[in-house]
């Protein structure tokens, strides 16, 4: 017997009016979510107005969703079509950025992945290895980047990934395969495999 998702059992008493039901889901799923929208859009800022965008839809749905499946499943899918929602938005409207290309912040900072025992020679050696993995990252066509950030990042299994992008196992399986492709031979281009 599986056990019953915590996250479900908030959206129903979300839906019966209990609104604490989705501070407590923004509690447990606001950071994942924003980290996930970070590689997605490498861009905080937009990650952070997508991620809050993301809960107002879950609050919007509160009484018509079914529970099926996992809820994580159902909330990335939600996150992933605004990502996209803005990317063609960007598409059609391009901007000029007024930053410096290493102004912004996409993800934690290096040194808490890496512990302050790394040594600092060490420790900006593997921040410009980061930055490349990342640029290379946010150069891959929307559904390969999807695909390998889901896979890689959150951790989804094939299904899930296919029910989130609503493609069948054979295509998740495929656009990993040319994600990696591609990052290793941007990677080995700049030396880094």
């Amino acid at each position: 017997m599986i056990a019953p998702d915590p996250d479900w059992e908030l959206m129903t008493r979300l839906a019966k009016g209990n609104d604490q039901a989705l501070s407590a889901l923004m509690d447990r799923w606001q950071e994942r979510l924003f980290f996930f929208l970070c590689r997605l859009t490498g861009d905080a800022a937009s990650a952070a107005d997508l991620a809050q965008e993301t809960f107002v839809r879950v609050y919007e749905a509160r009484s018509k969703v079914r529970p099926k499946g996992r809820f994580s499943t159902w909330l990335f899918t939600i996150a992933t079509n605004l990502s996209r929602n803005l990317a063609r938005w960007r598409r059609r409207h391009p901007t000029v950025s007024l930053e410096a290309p290493g102004d912004r912040e996409h993800s934690r900072p290096l040194e808490e992945l890496l512990g302050s025992e790394t040594p600092p020679g060490t420790q900006l050696e593997r921040r410009e290895i980061c930055e490349q993995v990342r640029a290379a990252v946010l150069l891959l066509p929307e559904p390969l980047k999807e695909t390998l950030i889901l896979f890689e990042y959150e951790e989804l299994s094939y299904e899930e990934i296919a029910q989130v992008l609503g493609c069948s196992r054979k295509i998740v399986e495929m656009r990993l395969y040319r994600a990696r492709k591609s990052l290793r031979k941007a990677l080995a281009r700049k030396q880094l495999l």
